[in-house]
């Protein structure tokens, strides 16, 4: 037992209580005690606010969170109302935007009962109606169908191709509910879709518009028949661009994603605010284009899963396989169920990648990212890129083969979001 002057529990408590619910509250529940209650309020300032709240192993934030889905399961909804309040006028570094309050009470639908979120979102909006123009929030009309899932973004399909071939693509806008600072666009590589991009799509659109897509050929874009070249897939990504009208984007791809960049920024020079260039090259020896042409001959004579494990021995090196096992699996499984015309229509325009001679006339900011175990694409033809484009910085990444970014997602997503951030 403690025999201070002053009982540190409680003042400790009585300030975090302060810091969460704020002075005014703090301030009127602690002036209405009285014989009855004062000992209940200082047991729970003690032990909700002290022992609890003052533990450091989870932010404040969480906590806020935790509080919330608990009151929301349990209905009661006027401790529920206290902690909306408080969450959305808090302290800044506590604070929960509307954004997170409203993943809060979603989360809870799968939880504690949709009839129970209903209840928890009628409330919530009751405040935000009050509150909304203290914290700079309006709540605006939106149709329920016209919302998607912000992990995934808004689907489309670009029309503008003269031959038809439309591309699937989605777009997310900034979380940040603020004015894009870039447009980015993520461009996939040969035999995957626009999924592989996930994380830093999400991680890039909090303050950007970010654009994924999936080639032709390739995911929900549709397949024509026949060869596809280089400058036919840049093509293809104008014409999205031009219909969506993005203005300049930032352009990041990897191994054929980073080829249809470069001819991209040929083309179409003014479409083209910055380069991400990953695992890809200006251009193949002849004993490489011969074995691309040996890769369409074998993929039609006997589709491609009798190609699908010598490429996952090319997009990932021997520790990465035996440790992400089914990473891995997801992968082969997105190159076998790839449309064999439009995954041979691809190989010709990789195997056939020519701009080498054509690198210096690229006027755009460039990063080149190899991987240090790269077969498909080596250290080799990443520095031909950075010698070639004026400017161009190059980043190579340890333990990474030739999907750096699946490989290496951390260390990926920090030197292009370093880069953008230079921008």
């Amino acid at each position: 037992m403690s025999l201070a002057p002053i009982d540190h529990d409680f003042e400790r408590g009585l300030n975090n209580r302060r810091a969460i619910l704020g002075d005014a509250w703090v301030d009127r529940s602690l002036a209405n005690a009285n014989s009855f209650n004062a000992e209940f309020q200082n047991l729970i300032t003690r032990f909700a606010w002290h022992e609890i709240w003052g533990r450091p192993g989870l932010e404040q934030k969480t906590r806020r969170a935790i509080v919330l889905a608990t009151t929301i399961a349990l209905g009661r909804w006027e401790e529920y109302e206290l902690h909306v309040r408080a969450a959305l006028l808090g302290e800044e570094a506590n604070r929960l935007t509307p954004d997170e309050l409203k993943e809060v009470l979603i989360q809870s639908a799968i939880y504690a009962g949709v009839p129970a979120a209903n209840t928890a979102f009628s409330h919530a909006l009751a405040i935000l109606r009050e509150v909304g123009p203290q914290i700079g929030y309006e709540l605006a009309p939106l149709a329920p169908a016209d919302t998607s899932h912000p992990g995934v973004g808004r689907a489309g399909l670009s029309t503008a191709r003269v031959d038809g071939a439309a591309l699937h693509y989605t777009l997310r806008e900034p979380r940040s509910g603020k004015a894009p600072r870039h447009t980015v666009v993520l461009s996939h590589a040969l035999g995957c879709d626009l999924s592989m991009w996930d994380e830093l799509a999400n991680q890039l659109a909090q303050d950007c518009r970010v654009i994924a897509y999936d080639h032709r050929g390739h995911g929900g874009s549709q397949a024509p028949q026949g060869m596809y070249d280089m400058a036919g897939l840049a093509d293809d990504a104008a014409a999205m661009l031009r219909e969506l009208d993005t203005g300049p984007v930032v352009w990041v791809g990897l191994s054929m994603g980073a080829m249809v960049g470069q001819e991209l920024a040929l083309r179409h020079p003014v479409l083209v605010r910055a380069l991400v260039l990953a695992n890809t090259t200006s251009g193949y020896p002849e004993a490489a284009r011969e074995a691309w042409r040996q890769r369409i001959a074998t993929v039609r004579a006997q589709g491609i899963e009798a190609i699908a494990d010598a490429v996952m021995g090319r997009y990932f090196h021997d520790a990465f396989r035996a440790s992400h096992a089914a990473t891995v699996a997801r992968f082969r499984r997105r190159v076998v169920s790839t449309d064999a015309a439009g995954y041979i229509g691809c190989c010709n325009a990789v195997g056939g990648v020519d701009t080498t001679a054509r690198l210096g006339a690229i006027a755009a900011p460039t990063l080149v990212i190899a991987g240090e175990l790269d077969q498909g694409t080596p250290l080799a033809m990443a520095q031909v890129l950075a010698d070639g484009i004026d400017g161009a910085r190059l980043e190579v990444l340890k333990q990474a083969s030739h999907l750096s970014y699946i490989e290496q997602p951390v260390v990926f997503s920090h030197v292009v979001r370093s880069f953008i951030g230079e921008l």
